[in-house]
């Protein structure tokens, strides 16, 4: 499909999902995204059938801090919404002001990664390593399974923001700023029963 930039006037309201090929990668992106969901509900199963094997380690009441995790969780909720935002300006034809706004979505997942990374470094000095007990192995192996993810989703974003960083939007490279944004709402998604299922339960027994 040829580059047609929307200063020319000629993309449509929907430029994501205009062309087939644009159609075929939200279709498939749908079908990735159901693998991944099986995989974490696999992770999440896990999980909850481990989180009491603690082996004499420390537990999840005896590590985790809701503020600091709390923060992280609602700088990630507010990179949901500044994506959100970028793709409205998409929509809108602000080219700019989509990328402005990717900009601002990956400063906040990286802001989530560097607390991210503090917290288990805390939780190595106070004992739990992944080895520690199956509750360590089935912690760190969800959590961190979901920052690698958030790690990917920068990277991603940050490429595409690399690449396209000159000309504007076009039928090209809306469906792949498009994916992107929806992957970081899984990502987000994911989070918010993370925060639940391993926090608030861990917290609250």
């Amino acid at each position: 499909m040829a580059h047609v930039h929307h200063e020319s006037g000629v993309l449509p309201p929907n430029p994501e999902k205009a062309t087939l090929e644009g159609k075929n990668k939200f279709l498939g992106f749908w079908f990735f995204l159901g693998g991944e969901t099986v995989l974490f509900a696999s992770l999440f199963g896990t999980y909850l059938g481990l989180r009491n094997g603690t082996a004499g380690g420390p537990s999840a009441a005896d590590l985790f801090h809701l503020p600091l995790v709390f923060v992280a969780t609602m700088i990630l909720l507010t990179s949901s919404l500044t994506s959100v935002f970028a793709m409205i300006a998409m929509k809108k034809g602000n080219y700019k002001g989509m990328l402005i706004w990717m900009w601002v979505t990956v400063a906040l997942g990286l802001s989530f990664l560097g607390l991210e990374i503090y917290e288990f470094y805390d939780y190595l000095n106070n004992g739990l390593g992944f080895t520690t007990s199956a509750f360590g192995s089935a912690f760190y192996t969800l959590v961190g399974f979901h920052g690698a993810h958030v790690a990917f989703g920068v990277s991603w974003i940050i490429t595409l923001l690399i690449r396209y960083r000159k000309g504007g939007l076009t039928l090209t490279n809306a469906p792949k700023f498009y994916l992107a944004s929806l992957y970081w709402h899984f990502i987000d998604v994911v989070w918010v029963f993370i925060f639940t299922v391993v926090y608030l339960m861990g917290i609250g027994g």
